[in-house]
C-alpha cells in the first residue's frame, strides 16, 4: 500500500512583477514547504530518496532540471533522485502517481513529489515549443490554447453564460469563506522572507468584490485569440463565452506531499488509486473525466462512494459540465474554492488540490476523496484517497 504521509502547498500568488511571491525563487518555495513537511513529520521527509516535481515551463529561472536545483538548494542528502516532468497543467498529480509507482515497485520508501510555477518569472508559453505555431500537423492535432478550447467545448456542450457566471461566484465566496475556518487551510504554508518577515499568507487572486452583476458584464475574452487561431480551428467561428472570470488566474505556488510505504506509521490518508489519461486534443479538457472514471473502476467504487471531492476548475466550463453531468452533490464539491479564485501556478495545482482534499476530508471528519485534473490538448489525472482515522 501507499500513503500521503502528508501534503503541504504555498499560498498563490498573483503573477507580476509585485505579486505576494514573486520575491522568491522556485527553488525557494520547494526548500520552505520540504522545511514544513520535515517539521511536521517528525524528520520522516528526510528518509526520502527521491524528488520528483512537476513544472510546466522549463526555462530560465525553472530550467536546469528544477526538481536537482530545488534538492541543491533545499540541502537534500546526495543520493535523493531527482527528475522534473511536465504534464501540462496535471503536472504535480502525475508527480505523485509516479511516486506511487517507485514506492509500489518497490524502489523506494518513501518519496516527495509536488510541482512548483512561478508564472511572474516564467510567463505563459515561455519555452516558444515550435509545435505552437507548427501548420504540418493534422488540424486536430495542432496547438490550440486552452481558452480557445475551453469556449468551443462551451459551445459544443451547451454551457452558457449564466451558468459559469454563478460557478465563478461560488468559487469566490468559498474561497473567502475557507479563511475563516483554520481546518481548511491547515495544509497552507506560510513563507518567510529573507528578512524573516512572513509573506503575505493567503491565496491573492481571489476577488473580495465579485458579485454576479460584476461577472455579467465582463465581455468575453478570447475572441481575438480565437482569430489568431483560425487555421487550427480549421475555419470555425466560436460562440466565445468565457471571461476573464471564467479563466483561472495565472499565479505562482509550489506544492509537496510526502508519499510513502506502510514502513511510517500515522499517515494522513491512504491512496486508493490513480490514474492518467490522454484525451481527443480537440476537446482537451475532457481528459480529466476520463481519468476519474478510470480512477473509479480500479477502486472498485462510484462517485455515490466518495465524501468530497477537490474537481480542478480548469476552466468554468470543466466544473459546469461536471456539475450538470455528474450525480454529485455540489455542496461536497471544491468546500473551499476552486482555481476560478484562487488561481493556477501550472505545474503545481495538482498536489495543491491534494493538499487541499485532505484539509477537506479532516475538517469534515469524511473518509474518502477524489482529485480530478485536466490539461491542455487532452491530458488527464485523478486520485482517490481514503483519509486515515
Amino acid at each position: 500500500m501507499t500513503y500521503v504521509y502528508d501534503a503541504v502547498r504555498t499560498p498563490r500568488g498573483k503573477a507580476r512583477a509585485d505579486g505576494g511571491l514573486a520575491w522568491a525563487s522556485p527553488p525557494e518555495l520547494i526548500r520552505q514547504l520540504h522545511d514544513a513537511l520535515d517539521r511536521r513529520s517528525d524528520q520522516a521527509a528526510r528518509e526520502a530518496q527521491a524528488l520528483v516535481l512537476g513544472c510546466v515551463g522549463q526555462v530560465g529561472a525553472q530550467g536546469g532540471n528544477i526538481a536537482l536545483v530545488s534538492k541543491l538548494y533545499a540541502g537534500l542528502r546526495d543520493d535523493v533522485a531527482a527528475y522534473t516532468l511536465n504534464n501540462y497543467c496535471v503536472s504535480s498529480l502525475s508527480a505523485v502517481g509516479h511516486a506511487v509507482g517507485l514506492i509500489a515497485s518497490g524502489q523506494a520508501p518513501c518519496v516527495l513529489a509536488g510541482g512548483v510555477e512561478m508564472m511572474s518569472r516564467v510567463p505563459f508559453m515561455a519555452d516558444r515549443a515550435d509545435w505552437y505555431a507548427d501548420q504540418s500537423f493534422p488540424a486536430r492535432a495542432r496547438y490550440i490554447p486552452v481558452a480557445l478550447a475551453a469556449d468551443r467545448l462551451a459551445e459544443d456542450e451547451g454551457v452558457d453564460r449564466d451558468s459559469m457566471d454563478a460557478l465563478a461566484l461560488r468559487s469566490h465566496q468559498r474561497a473567502q469563506a475557507a479563511e475563516a475556518e483554520a481546518a481548511l487551510i491547515r495544509s497552507r504554508i506560510p513563507l518567510v522572507k529573507a528578512d524573516d518577515t512572513l509573506a503575505p499568507s493567503t491565496d491573492e487572486c481571489v476577488r473580495r468584490e465579485t458579485t454576479l452583476a460584476s461577472l455579467a458584464a465582463l465581455p468575453p475574452a478570447f475572441v481575438d485569440l480565437g482569430r489568431q487561431y483560425e487555421a487550427a480551428l480549421e475555419g470555425r467561428r466560436i460562440d466565445h463565452r468565457h471571461t476573464i472570470a471564467h479563466a483561472p488566474p495565472i499565479c505562482d505556488g509550489a506544492s509537496l506531499a510526502l508519499i510513502t510505504s506502510d514502513r511510517f506509521g500515522s499517515p494522513r490518508a491512504r491512496i486508493v488509486s490513480f490514474a492518467e489519461m490522454g484525451g481527443d486534443p480537440s476537446a482537451s479538457l475532457l481528459a480529466g473525466f476520463g481519468a476519474m472514471n478510470r480512477a473509479l473502476d480500479r477502486a472498485g467504487m462510484t462517485l455515490a462512494d466518495i465524501d468530497y471531492i477537490e474537481f480542478m476548475e480548469a476552466f468554468a466550463v470543466t466544473i459546469a459540465k461536471f456539475l450538470r453531468d455528474a450525480d454529485v452533490d455540489p455542496e461536497r464539491v471544491n468546500v473551499s474554492g476552486g482555481h476560478l479564485a484562487k488561481g493556477h501556478p501550472m505545474g503545481a495545482s495538482g498536489g495543491i488540490l491534494l493538499s487541499t482534499l485532505l484539509d477537506v476530508l479532516e475538517a469534515r471528519d469524511a473518509t474518502t476523496g477524489l482529485v480530478v485534473a485536466s490539461g491542455a490538448s487532452g491530458v488527464g489525472a485523478a486520485m482517490i484517497v481514503e483519509r486515515m482515522r
